[in-house]
C-alpha cells in the first residue's frame, strides 16, 4: 500500500510541470505589426511572413499577427502603437523609424524588432548597434557610403553627364548625422567623378513639382534620390516626374525600379524583412532584445529597367549590365 501511495504521489508531483510544458509548447505567439501603408510594398510583408514560416510559425496555427497601418500618416503611429500595447502582444515589429519611435514611446517592456530603421542610434532607439540595451533590436538600413556608389553607377549609365541633381528630404527620418553624412558623401563622390551636384530639397510631396522645375532650369543631366521614408512612399510620383522631365535617375531601393524607375542600388529589403523574423524567433524563445546586436545590410542589389532606358534613349554599357542582379525588360 505504501508503494502504491508513493507512486500516486510521484505521478501527481510530475504531472503539473509536464502540463505547463505542454501549454507552453501549444502557446500561440502574438505579434503586433506596425506599418506605414497597407498597400505600399506588400512583398516585404510577405518576405517577413515567409521568414516566420521557415522558422515554424504559421498564422492561424501557432501565431497571430495584429496589423496596424498609419496609411501614410506618421501622426497616427502613437495611437496605433498604444493599441498594440493594450493588446499585450509578445513582440512589436516596426517597419520604419517613425513606427519604432512611437512603439518605444508606448512601451519600455514589450520587445520591438526593427525591419530596417534609418539610424537607430542617433534617432534614440538604441544605445549602440553592438549592444542596443532596452527593448529595441533588429536591423538598420543605414548605409550612407552607398550614396557615392550610386553616383558612380549613374555616371557609367549616362556617360558625359556633368551636372547631377541630388534630391533629398531634410529631417527625413534617418537621423541628422546620417543626413549630413549622405550629403557630404554625395559632394565628395561628385567631385571625384568630375560632376557638379545640385542639392534639391523636398520636405513633402507638395515640393516635387518645384523641385523638378529647379532641376530642369539648372539643366541637370541626371538625378540621384537619397534614402527617405517619404520619398520611398512617393516613389511612383517621383518616377513619373523623372520620366516626364527625361531625367535618368538612380534610386536607393529596387521598389522604385519596379514601378518604372531607371536603376537602383541598395540593400535587399526583402532579405532584411526575412531576417527580421529570426529576431522575433529568438525573442519568443527567451532572448532579451537589448542583448541582440543591430544588424546592417549584407546583401545589396543593382537592378536596371531596360524599358525605361530605351524610353530615355540610353544604351547601358555591357560592363554595367553584367554587374546587374536583375534586369527588367
Amino acid at each position: 500500500m505504501r508503494l502504491i501511495g508513493l507512486a500516486v504521489f510521484l505521478a501527481v508531483s510530475v504531472l503539473p510541470p509536464l502540463a505547463v510544458e505542454a501549454q507552453q509548447a501549444a502557446k500561440i505567439a502574438q505579434l503586433g505589426y506596425l506599418g506605414t501603408d497597407r498597400a505600399a510594398i506588400p512583398q516585404l510583408l510577405e518576405a517577413f511572413r515567409q521568414g516566420l514560416r521557415d522558422l515554424g510559425y504559421v498564422e492561424g496555427r501557432n501565431l497571430v499577427i495584429e496589423y496596424r497601418y498609419a496609411e501614410g500618416k506618421v501622426e497616427r503611429f502613437p495611437a496605433l502603437a498604444a493599441e498594440l500595447v493594450a493588446l499585450k502582444v509578445d513582440v512589436i515589429v516596426a517597419s520604419s523609424t517613425p513606427a519604432a519611435l512611437a512603439a518605444k514611446q508606448a512601451t519600455r517592456t514589450i520587445p520591438i524588432v526593427l525591419t530596417g530603421a534609418g539610424d537607430p542610434v542617433t534617432s534614440g532607439l538604441v544605445t549602440s548597434l553592438a549592444r542596443p540595451g532596452g527593448n529595441v533590436t533588429g536591423l538598420s538600413i543605414l548605409s550612407p557610403e552607398l550614396v557615392g556608389k550610386r553616383l558612380e553607377l549613374l555616371t557609367q549609365a549616362v556617360p558625359g553627364v556633368s551636372h547631377v541633381a541630388v534630391l533629398w528630404q531634410p529631417g527625413g527620418g534617418l537621423g541628422e548625422r546620417t543626413g549630413k553624412d549622405m550629403l557630404k558623401g554625395a559632394e565628395v563622390a561628385a567631385r571625384a567623378l568630375g560632376v557638379r551636384p545640385q542639392f534639391v530639397e523636398a520636405r513633402g510631396s507638395a515640393d516635387f513639382d518645384r523641385a523638378f522645375s529647379d532641376m530642369t532650369r539648372a539643366r541637370a543631366g541626371a538625378l540621384t534620390v537619397l534614402p527617405s521614408p517619404m520619398l520611398n512612399n512617393e516613389r511612383r510620383r517621383l518616377v513619373d516626374l523623372a520620366a516626364k522631365n527625361r531625367l535618368p535617375a538612380v534610386y536607393p531601393l529596387r521598389v522604385f525600379v519596379d514601378v518604372g524607375g531607371l536603376m537602383s542600388y541598395g540593400a535587399n529589403l526583402a532579405d532584411m524583412f526575412r531576417r527580421a523574423a529570426t529576431y522575433v524567433d529568438k525573442i519568443l524563445k527567451g532572448a532579451k532584445p537589448g542583448d541582440l546586436p543591430i544588424e546592417q545590410p549584407t546583401v545589396f542589389e543593382l537592378v536596371i529597367n531596360m524599358k525605361t532606358a530605351k524610353a530615355l534613349g540610353l544604351t547601358f554599357p555591357q560592363s554595367l549590365l553584367q554587374r546587374a542582379d536583375q534586369i527588367i525588360e
